[in-house]
């Protein structure tokens, strides 16, 4: 790993294809659509590890990123984000050349998609099923009539279905908690469809996030699941029950450049703008993230587990114990088990293939 001078995301492939593998065929076994998230990793070349597991659909979080994988030939593509209408020349383009879906959370957009909207897409409504972040309220049926009626009057949308993430089992402690969550919810957003499949045949139910996808078996009541940050995981899923350890697939690079005696502090070239501020508890401390140490196969953590405790705009510091002092020298890497690994990859945008010993694209 001489080639790493600065804080990079190292992925393991071997890790991130068998994630891949395993979500794909519990989709198959559940007889469900898998339209995986590439939000997390954001690259072309871990999308086709993918496209190699036989996936086709995919769903992104911007028209850029959707741009950016249709150039790599991606034909399927739900922008799963509320639709930014001042992007509409992207969005026109991307319409042209492939099957495009938009996510609409608020039915004023329908003035302006009736009239600059050129070319044929596929619509979603988003419902709101306890995350609070958008979306239409499920009970409300009279108000989601109202905008499916809107938006018969463009002869270029089709209503697609509805499309959901909870959002809210981020903050669970119980695979129980999870559960309910997901037992709630995909009853509100199947029972929508079921209401209106009559007048609206072939709709589907749209399902994300990695904590349900992960945690549960069966999906009944949903036709399609969308993970996203279960190609890497990350630290919150592992302390979810989201993961085991060894599914964890992305460590951050980051050099040790100081050491403060007095404190027993390691500082790293590895702050907010490669971690992100996202941050949880554990045992009463606010951490970062977990520190690891880079091994011949990947990288493992240490018996006494180390966590990131402190972040400044470039700056990670950690206090180290007595017995792992004299392994953090300034010049070597120190691993970071990020606390999210969707934001930190976003910030970091570069990938170290450890596998491989290469950087790849992103």
């Amino acid at each position: 790993m001489d080639d790493i001078v600065s804080p990079v995301a190292v992925v393991d492939e071997d890790k991130c294809r068998r994630n891949i593998r395993q979500m794909e065929k519990k989709a198959r076994e559940a007889n469900v659509i898998f339209r995986p998230h590439f939000k997390t990793h954001q690259s072309n070349a871990i999308g086709r590890w993918f496209r190699d597991a036989g996936v086709e659909k995919i769903a992104v979080s911007s028209f850029s990123m959707a741009e950016y994988f249709a150039r790599d030939n991606w034909q399927d593509i739900m922008v799963a984000f509320p639709v930014n209408v001042r992007e509409m020349n992207k969005i026109n383009d991307l319409a042209s050349r492939l099957r495009l879906g938009i996510l609409i959370s608020d039915a004023d957009v329908l003035d302006t998609l009736k009239k600059k909207l050129l070319n044929f897409v596929d619509f979603y409504l988003k419902i709101d099923v306890g995350s609070h972040r958008t979306g239409f309220d499920q009970d409300d049926k009279t108000q989601i009539e109202k905008v499916l009626q809107k938006a018969k009057q463009n002869p270029n949308m089709r209503f697609k279905g509805f499309v959901a993430h909870a959002g809210h089992t981020y903050h669970t402690t119980s695979l129980n908690d999870v559960q309910k969550i997901f037992i709630k919810g995909s009853e509100e957003i199947a029972n929508l469809k079921e209401y209106f499949i009559k007048d609206y045949p072939g709709i589907i139910a749209s399902w994300g996030d990695t904590p349900t996808c992960s945690l549960m078996n069966e999906f009944p009541g949903i036709d399609e699941i969308r993970p996203g940050n279960f190609v890497f995981y990350d630290l919150m899923q592992y302390h979810l029950a989201s993961c085991d350890w060894d599914h964890i697939a992305m460590a951050v690079a980051t050099p040790v450049v100081a050491r403060h005696h007095q404190r027993k502090e390691i500082v790293l070239y590895g702050g907010a703008v490669h971690l992100s501020k996202d941050s949880m508890e554990i045992d009463d401390n606010l951490i970062y993230g977990e520190v690891v140490r880079f091994t011949e196969r990947g990288w493992e953590p240490f018996t006494k587990p180390i966590y990131v405790n402190r972040l400044s705009q470039e700056h990670g510091i950690f206090t180290c114990p007595d017995e792992y002092w004299d392994m953090f020298t300034p010049g070597s890497l120190a691993g970071v088990v990020p606390v999210h690994s969707c934001l930190a990859a976003d910030l970091l945008k570069n990938y170290y293939e450890i596998n491989e010993g290469v950087f790849i694209d992103s």
